[in-house]
């Protein structure tokens, strides 16, 4: 499969038709492996424009992602390879439902879908989650709505710690 490099983060299919294969997940694994974020993003759609994003994503094992909502929009994941958990939370940051999600051999659930503007995390479980996210277009920064009451995105070990420790009191 051809992919265009649009940053250490995000690839972009310049086909027609996308298709993935294990090697492709193989090379995303390795991009996500190189990056500081330990994270990457294979995106079938060509340009944020578009009305549907399909998108598969690469987290490891200890990537942060501030919690955020989106206005007026859903997004839904099916999960391909490996675990995680999303932590949703109220606008005061109250932990509201942990939902476990794995491949679909794992023992949980492993399609999620949330049609609200509601605060939500991922928090990787193993070393390496694939998962396929779709959600409509288009891609607007200012309908995503970071938690103030969480670190920001780019403070990692930060985050981890916050998330960590949100999960210790929450078991």
């Amino acid at each position: 499969m051809s992919f265009v490099r649009q940053s250490e983060e995000v690839y972009v299919s310049d086909a027609d038709i996308t298709t993935v294969s294990a090697a492709d997940i193989a090379f995303l694994k390795a991009r996500a492996a190189e990056n500081p974020r330990r994270r990457v993003r294979l995106c079938a759609h060509r340009d944020v424009s578009d009305t549907l994003h399909e998108m598969l994503i690469v987290h490891m094992k200890g990537t942060y992602v501030q919690p955020h909502k989106h206005v007026a929009k859903s997004e839904s994941f099916h999960i391909i390879e490996g675990r995680l958990k999303i932590l949703l939370f109220d606008d005061a940051g109250r932990h509201t439902r942990t939902i476990q999600l794995s491949e679909p051999a794992g023992g949980a659930s492993f399609f999620y879908r949330l049609a609200s503007p509601t605060f939500h995390s991922v928090v990787p479980e193993t070393d390496f989650v694939v998962f396929h996210e779709v959600t409509n277009g288009p891609f607007d920064r200012r309908e995503t709505v970071a938690a103030a009451w969480a670190p920001k995105d780019d403070d990692a070990a930060a985050g981890t710690r916050f998330l960590n420790d949100f999960l210790r009191v929450s078991r």
